[in-house]
């Protein structure tokens, strides 16, 4: 369903279509993170390296590693903390490969990997359903428009020569035509991903977790992401404390005097100032979609609403 006027069109192979996702591990990094996934920085010699049980699947600019470095504050969830892209780049390498990556865990921990652009990989699901068709799904979404801001202003971080957001943005500015091919766009279709994923897994085997309310309320999304994995609801609100200057909540440990944890300066980046008409057109073209991935998984994320607020 397109808004009035919208087309969308899906042609792969644009300039500016793969952007380089959040980051590119190397197999030097994946062979150290295999014993460097744990809160500390090292893995204790004893239990063993396990297939992960959940995995944070997307999306890419959603809030995928605050929620990483918040869930790794349990001590019964061991993460790979480096991103090991199995299920798209690397799948050729083997299980025993992926393995080899996660961190050592004990009988009852859990262990999980984040890599945000499986949820727009279209053999991602199937090939996570042939390791283990009970793996947990988690996945991060944000409003759409404010995502795909995001994700060209990473790229533009890397690539200042790149062409504006609004160039990008169409096929056609004069007859509004949204370029749905290029992958900050394409990424937000959130709805469109979804449904490749339920092919393969239930619905009661995916959380989705709100980005917005990862800010706003972090700990009460932290609960559901626990009670989802089956864990004690141990991280709290004791373990966020706000910072004014990023904007987002930053990590502590509620026992520990030392200074909270926060994102890279990578996190948080100030976005370019983007033509209002773009914004409004954009909104519009994503409108149907969000509709539909609300019904899909039952849940209203009010993009909408927030929008007409501002």
């Amino acid at each position: 369903p397109l808004a009035p006027g919208e087309v969308i069109t899906a042609q792969s192979g644009g300039a500016f279509e793969r952007d380089p996702q959040e980051s590119s591990t190397t197999d030097e990094e994946l062979s150290r993170a295999g014993g460097t996934g744990s809160r500390g920085g090292t893995t204790p010699d004893y239990g063993e390296q396990r297939l992960p049980q959940a995995l944070i699947v997307g999306v890419k600019k959603g809030g995928t590693r605050a929620l990483l470095e918040a869930i790794r504050a349990h001590p019964d969830v061991r993460a790979v903390g480096t991103e090991p892209h199995f299920f798209d780049r690397n799948y050729e390498k083997g299980l025993e490969w992926y393995r080899n990556v996660m961190p050592k865990t004990l009988e009852g921990q859990i262990t999980m990997e984040k890599t945000p652009s499986y949820f727009v990989t279209n053999e991602a699901p199937r090939r996570i359903h042939s390791m283990a068709k009970d793996t947990k799904l988690i996945v991060v979404v944000r409003n759409p428009v404010t995502r795909a801001i995001s994700d060209y202003t990473q790229t533009l971080s890397k690539k200042p020569e790149i062409p504006t957001f609004e160039v990008l943005a169409f096929k056609n500015r004069t007859l509004g035509l949204i370029d749905a091919s290029w992958s900050a766009i394409r990424i937000g279709i959130y709805a469109l991903h979804l449904e490749n994923w339920l092919q393969y897994f239930p619905l009661s085997q995916i959380l989705f977790v709100s980005g917005e309310r990862l800010i706003t309320d972090p700990a009460g999304e932290m609960a559901k992401v626990q009670d989802f994995l089956g864990l004690k609801r141990i991280v709290t609100e004791k373990h966020f404390y706000f910072n004014k200057t990023k904007g987002f909540p930053c990590l502590k440990k509620p026992e520990d005097s030392s200074a909270p944890r926060c994102l890279g300066k990578s996190k948080g980046r100030t976005h370019p100032k983007i033509d209002p008409d773009v914004i409004h057109r954009l909104r519009k073209f994503y409108k149907p979609f969000n509709v539909m991935f609300y019904q899909m998984t039952g849940q209203d994320f009010q993009w909408e609403q927030e929008e007409s607020e501002k």
